[in-house]
């Protein structure tokens, strides 16, 4: 099973509240209030999404954070790797010298073609569609997956 960990799922909660005043600069302790989560799990959140620009931090007496870029603009995919790292789901996909097998497998180019309709989806899903309930009678969020192509791996020469 795929999933994300629960400081990303954490972070779409947190952001989901921010994206409905983007303009407005938010306190952390407000952020834990409204979302529900535990404030030094908000602030290890807001850390890391600071550090990967999807929030900005300022100090003082009328500090916060806020959003660095408007909900539509902010991607699921963006989100996810400011708390996990690179979006991928085999060792390959980040680091193509990483894995022991590497010389003997076959499914690699494989394993990328997936890892590239994933994450072509979460750049499609934008905090926007995350955070705002859709129409009534609407059957949901349509995610237009572009074009995936296939790049074979070359076999090494003999």
């Amino acid at each position: 099973m795929l999933r994300i960990s629960k400081l990303s799922d954490y972070a779409i909660i947190i952001l989901g509240h921010m994206a409905k005043a983007p303009a407005e600069t938010f306190a952390a302790n407000d952020l834990s209030a409204s979302a529900g989560i535990a404030s030094p799990t908000v602030s290890k959140v807001l850390k890391a999404l600071v550090r990967a620009q999807v929030v900005r931090s300022t100090r003082g007496a009328k500090g916060g954070y806020q959003l660095a870029k408007t909900p539509e603009k902010t991607s699921i995919a963006n989100i996810i790797a400011a708390l996990e790292g690179p979006i991928a789901l085999t060792e390959c996909s980040i680091d193509l010298n990483h894995c022991e097998q590497a010389s003997s497998c076959n499914v690699r180019g494989h394993w990328s073609v997936i890892n590239r309709a994933i994450h072509t989806a979460l750049e499609a899903v934008t905090l926007a569609d995350m955070a705002f309930t859709p129409p009534t009678g609407s059957d949901g969020l349509h995610i237009p997956v572009k074009d995936i192509t296939f790049q074979p791996r070359r076999n090494p020469e003999p």
